[in-house]
């Protein structure tokens, strides 16, 4: 565990912006933790991974940081810590070892690094912009492919609907972060997603079908996920033409377990009617 800060620069800034947040900063002269922007503003860790590391920065050595500790404090739940404290670990904030006793017991041995840690060396490590490789001067440079080409994306039309769709997937890792997706995983599941808009799904509830009923053992691959789910929950084409007693059910948001399901009005899924029924 890294211990507290007992005394810090004060750093002065101004007070009022035209613009934007404005801050009114006084001087901590005890109980505070000094934090690193590299973590505060870190471009790829969720909310909820940055509070945590914050949390756990500040906590004396020796605190126990398991995931139902932290649960029973914060309103998370255990999944979206345990979401969050796999960031920390992916990213070198965090190391969990298991290691077993004298006396048989396996138990989880935690350390917080206030600096991104190095996965191969152990050793602190400031994030170092990337450089690009220099040619080799013996060899006569040759032209890189094109952007697309590693990934064999194809480009998708720059159509409303399209860009609906990419904002649809995008915007799933706001309803849970361990649906983050690559950007070129966002251009190759949209023509999906698309086919679900044309077929009179709003935006927001393909979000809500795609992210609801996630398997508690986490989502390995989400690209792999979402396209399964995106084939298999596809629904029946609209015609508009249809008498409405032949039109599909609605989309609905089970009030037991947040699973999307088919029903005229809102409520609980099949599933959950008979814990309705017995409570």
């Amino acid at each position: 565990m890294t211990s507290q800060h007992f005394s810090a620069h004060a750093r002065r800034r101004p007070a009022r912006s035209s613009l934007g947040v404005a801050h009114v900063d006084n001087r901590h002269d005890e109980e505070f933790t000094v934090v690193g922007n590299h973590l505060a503003q870190h471009p790829d860790l969720s909310l909820t991974a940055i509070g945590l590391a914050v949390h756990i920065q500040s906590l004396p050595t020796g605190s126990l940081v398991g995931i139902k500790v932290l649960a029973a404090k914060f309103p998370e739940g255990e999944t979206r810590i345990a979401a969050g404290l796999r960031e920390l670990e992916k990213h070198g904030y965090l190391s969990r070892t298991k290691e077993r006793l004298p006396s048989g017991r396996i138990v989880t041995r935690t350390t917080s690094y206030n600096q991104p840690q190095a996965r191969t060396t152990g050793r602190t490590t400031t994030p170092s912009p990337r450089r690009e490789p220099t040619p080799d001067p013996k060899e006569p440079e040759q032209p890189g492919p094109a952007p697309s080409a590693p990934h064999s994306v194809p480009d998708t039309p720059d159509l409303p609907v399209h860009r609906t769709a990419r904002d649809v997937l995008a915007g799933l890792r706001t309803r849970d972060p361990r649906l983050h997706l690559a950007e070129h995983d966002v251009r190759r599941l949209a023509p999906a997603v698309v086919t679900w808009l044309e077929r009179g799904v709003a935006p927001d509830d393909v979000q809500r079908t795609l992210s609801s009923g996630l398997p508690r053992e986490g989502v390995r691959h989400p690209a792999r996920f979402l396209a399964h789910r995106l084939t298999a929950l596809l629904p029946p084409p609209f015609d508009p033409g249809l008498p409405e007693s032949a039109r599909p059910d609605p989309l609905q948001n089970c009030d037991g377990c947040d699973r999307a399901f088919r029903s005229p009005r809102p409520g609980r899924c099949r599933d959950c009617r008979p814990v309705a029924v017995a409570a």
